[in-house]
């Protein structure tokens, strides 16, 4: 941790990659724990194209209840000491895979949202959008121009938003420190931010080891509210 502070003062530029471990803390189950999201349901029926094209009714409730969830969930201490170190540095981008907009709730204002997120429906024949505050009326999935609203996420065999990943390879590129917090590393392409700058230190923090733990020039076996808030208790202190 000591060195950890040590790298973040003297960095120039920091990018943050948070996963679904991010917001365990909060009451948000992480896809692939074992009490995950996808424990009960295919992958390919709930977070496709093509299984929304099947049955958008169950995919819809499905995501209703995560949407539901979500807006019951709080920031945690890891949330809000992100946001503290993001008004420490002048050059952090924190780029997230999570849906769930927590990281804006806590006050963090640089964030990328490579997955998306839970606010808006958008149409799939048109540009209209639906807010998503307490989900989604069935009765709406249907668009009067023929499309149907889905989730702005991204689902599995679709790109990222093409503007919100150049903007998060630059930030990698520039980065002097990567710290992926709360992330399997299983998902790419975000996890590949970590592996295309050769003179950043990484700094990895989750309960667990993960595909990237061996690349990683600091690990922390923590949880993210824990570990995030020593972080900061340790950044704050004099050298």
């Amino acid at each position: 941790m000591d060195e950890l502070a040590k790298r973040l003062r003297s960095a120039r530029a920091i990018l943050v990659l948070t996963g679904a471990g991010m917001s365990a803390e909060s009451g948000l189950p992480t896809f692939r724990g074992d009490d995950g999201y996808w424990r009960n349901h295919r992958v390919e029926d709930l977070a496709s194209p093509q299984g929304f094209a099947r049955d958008p009714l169950t995919v819809w409730r499905w995501y209703n209840e995560r949407i539901q969830r979500c807006r019951g969930a709080e920031p945690n201490a890891g949330h809000y000491a992100l946001a503290q170190l993001e008004a420490m540095i002048t050059n952090m981008t924190l780029a997230t895979q999570n849906v769930d907009s927590l990281h804006a709730r806590a006050g963090s204002k640089n964030v990328l949202e490579l997955h998306g997120h839970l606010r808006e429906a958008g149409c799939t024949g048109c540009n209209a959008t639906l807010p998503l505050a307490n989900g989604l009326d069935e009765n709406l999935i249907d668009h009067s121009c023929g499309g149907r609203f889905r989730p702005q996420v991204v689902w599995f065999g679709e790109a990222l938003p093409r503007d919100v990943w150049a903007r998060a390879e630059h930030a990698a590129a520039q980065a002097d420190v990567i710290l992926l917090v709360g992330t399997s590393a299983q998902v790419y392409p975000a996890a590949a931010l970590a592996l295309q700058n050769d003179r950043a230190f990484i700094a990895e923090i989750n309960p667990g080891a993960t595909g990237l733990s061996e690349r990683c020039d600091c690990v922390i076996r923590e949880g993210a509210a824990v570990a995030l808030h020593a972080m900061m208790k340790a950044l704050r202190q004099k050298e």
